[in-house]
């Protein structure tokens, strides 16, 4: 007897992931994010590509990344450097450009996000076809490991603000751990005005600005294993900055 594949099957086939990685000062942990993702990713079935944007990382990460090319081959580990570090949203329009998936993950590449929580972001999203899917860790059996009470309380209080004065119907503004439709991402990118700790947060009130359906996932936020932390002072100031513009125009 003639097996028959399913609508659903037949779409699940077409499916590729892109996952973009900006990164600067990565050198040690970009090694093991991306044996991560190779390995769910082989796992699961799904075709997949890793797009590391290195934003001229003087530590070396950019040839810690040609190696990892050289190991698990061009078409999965794509390198599309940048001469300086420009922002974190013009890194994701540089990555978007160059994918070839018609899903996009966006991930910290400092083993904040661990990839096997990847098959709950595509299982939520094909249960209710959602333009994104956003990991949280203020929901269910989310949670943060490793941060000390300035960092908690620096997140909780961001967060507790944008839910007040922007009720954005998301419980997880400033995660950087996220799935969407590649069409959607571009789209909000290109719209979003913000750079650094806010832009996150802004993506997510376009989104809802422009009617698009948001998913969540729990998910555990670990602190980063190698390097020191880029949120800084002036990352708060132009957070609280982000914040207030939002607020004023939306």
């Amino acid at each position: 007897m003639t097996s028959r594949t399913t609508p659903q099957q037949s779409r699940d086939s077409r499916d590729k992931y892109t996952v973009l990685l900006p990164t600067y000062n990565e050198r040690e942990n970009l090694p093991l994010i991306v044996w991560l993702l190779v390995k769910y990713f082989n796992k699961s079935g799904y075709d997949y590509e890793i797009i590391v944007i290195d934003d001229a990382s003087p530590d070396g990460t950019l040839d810690v990344a040609k190696q990892l090319q050289e190991i698990y081959g061009k078409d999965k580990v794509v390198l599309r450097p940048r001469a300086s570090k420009l922002g974190l949203g013009t890194a994701y329009l540089h990555g978007i450009k160059q994918a070839t998936g018609n899903f996009i993950f966006i991930m910290d590449a400092d083993l904040s996000h661990h990839p096997k929580f990847m098959p709950d972001f595509i299982k939520k999203q094909k249960e209710g076809n959602y333009d994104l899917v956003s990991g949280t860790r203020y929901r269910g059996s989310g949670g943060v490991y490793g941060w000390d009470l300035r960092r908690k309380l620096i997140s909780r209080g961001a967060n507790f603000l944008t839910q007040t004065l922007l009720r954005p119907n998301a419980s997880d503004l400033t995660g950087s751990f996220r799935l969407y439709k590649k069409e959607v991402l571009e789209t909000l990118v290109e719209k979003c005005m913000s750079k650094g700790y806010v832009f996150q947060m802004e993506i997510i009130i376009r989104a809802r600005q422009l009617k698009y359906t948001i998913g969540e996932v729990p998910i555990s936020f670990v602190d980063r294993v190698y390097g020191e932390s880029k949120l800084g002072g002036n990352e708060i100031v132009s957070f609280a900055k982000g914040l207030l513009l939002l607020f004023a125009t939306t």
